[in-house]
C-alpha cells in the first residue's frame, strides 16, 4: 500500500508540472546485427515536431521504470525512447542476475556505444522527432553509460545522469554535450573521488556542466520501489520524494534551456 500511494503521489506531481496531459506509447523493436532489441517509445498527443529523449535503464533491464519516465516525458512535450541494453528486452528481478545481465553489457564499451547510438539514431528516425534536439538520459547503470558515451563522443545535445556512476571507462574525451549530473549526496557508490574527478575532467576539457547534490538523498532515489528493493536485498538503495521531484524539473528547465 506505502508504494502504491508514492506511485500516485509522483504520478501527480509529474501531471501537476506538465502542460500536454496525453501520451501514447507502444513497445517497438530494432537490430543491431543480428541481434534484436526491444525499446518502449512514447509520443505526445500532438502533430510536433518535438525533441526526443533516450532513457537508459538501471541494471534491472527495461522494466515498468523507465516506461513509467518515457511516458512523463510524452506528457511534457517529447518524444522519449527507452532503450533496450541487454538485448531480447531481458530483465532481471534478483542482483545475481542485473550484476550478470549488466557485466555482460558492460565488457565492450564499444559494443555500448553502439548500442545508444543506435537507440538515438531510431529515435531520430521517428516523425514526430525534431532530430537537432535530442538528449539522453540515465538511471544508475543508466547514468553511468550516458556519462561514458558521452565522454565516447554521442552525437546529443545534452546529457542528464540520474545517481549514476561517474568514473571513465574509457580514454576519450570527445564530448559533444552538456552535462548535468543528478546526485544524491548520501549515495555511498559514488564516492567524493570520483565526484572530483569528474569535475577536474569537465574543466580540463572546457565542458559546459552542472552537478546538483541532493541532501540525504542514497543511490537510485528517483525510483518509487527503491526502498522496497533495498529492504529486501540489503541494497543500499532507497526512494526520496524531495530528491526526486526536484531533479525531475531541474532535468525539464534543463532541457528547455537547451532547446530554447
Amino acid at each position: 500500500m506505502k508504494s502504491l500511494k508514492v506511485l500516485l503521489t509522483l504520478f501527480i506531481s509529474c501531471l501537476v508540472s506538465l502542460s500536454i496531459c496525453h501520451a501514447q506509447g507502444r513497445e517497438i523493436s530494432y537490430d543491431i546485427g543480428t541481434q534484436k532489441f526491444k525499446g518502449y517509445l512514447a509520443t505526445p498527443d500532438g502533430s510536433g515536431p518535438y525533441p526526443g529523449v533516450v532513457i537508459i535503464h538501471e541494471w534491472w533491464g527495461l522494466n515498468d521504470y523507465p516506461r513509467l519516465r518515457a511516458d512523463q516525458l510524452a506528457r511534457a512535450g517529447y518524444v522519449a525512447l527507452a532503450i533496450d541494453m541487454y538485448g531480447d528486452g531481458q530483465t532481471a528481478d534478483t542482483p545475481s542476475g542485473a550484476t550478470a545481465l549488466s557485466s555482460q553489457a558492460l565488457s565492450d564499451w564499444d559494443q555500448v556505444f553502439a548500442r545508444v547510438q543506435k537507440g538515438v539514431d531510431v529515435l531520430k528516425e521517428q516523425s514526430l522527432v525534431d532530430s537537432k534536439k535530442v538528449a539522453a538520459i540515465g538511471y544508475c547503470f543508466g547514468g553511468g553509460v550516458v556519462v561514458n558515451t558521452a565522454r565516447m563522443g554521442l552525437d546529443v545535445a545534452a546529457i542528464v545522469s540520474f545517481h549514476g556512476n561517474l568514473a571513465p571507462k574509457t580514454q576519450k574525451h570527445d564530448y559533444k554535450a552538456k552535462m548535468l549530473i543528478l546526485n544524491g549526496a548520501a549515495d555511498p557508490l559514488v564516492s567524493k573521488e570520483e565526484i572530483l574527478g569528474f569535475k577536474n575532467e569537465m574543466k580540463q576539457f572546457n565542458i559546459p556542466y552542472e552537478f546538483v547534490d541532493y541532501p540525504g538523498a542514497k543511490h537510485a532515489f528517483t525510483n518509487p520501489n527503491a526502498t522496497k528493493i533495498g529492504k529486501k536485498f540489503n541494497l543500499p538503495v532507497a526512494y526520496n520524494q524531495s530528491a526526486d521531484q526536484k531533479s525531475w524539473q531541474k532535468m525539464l528547465d534543463f532541457f528547455k534551456e537547451t532547446f530554447k
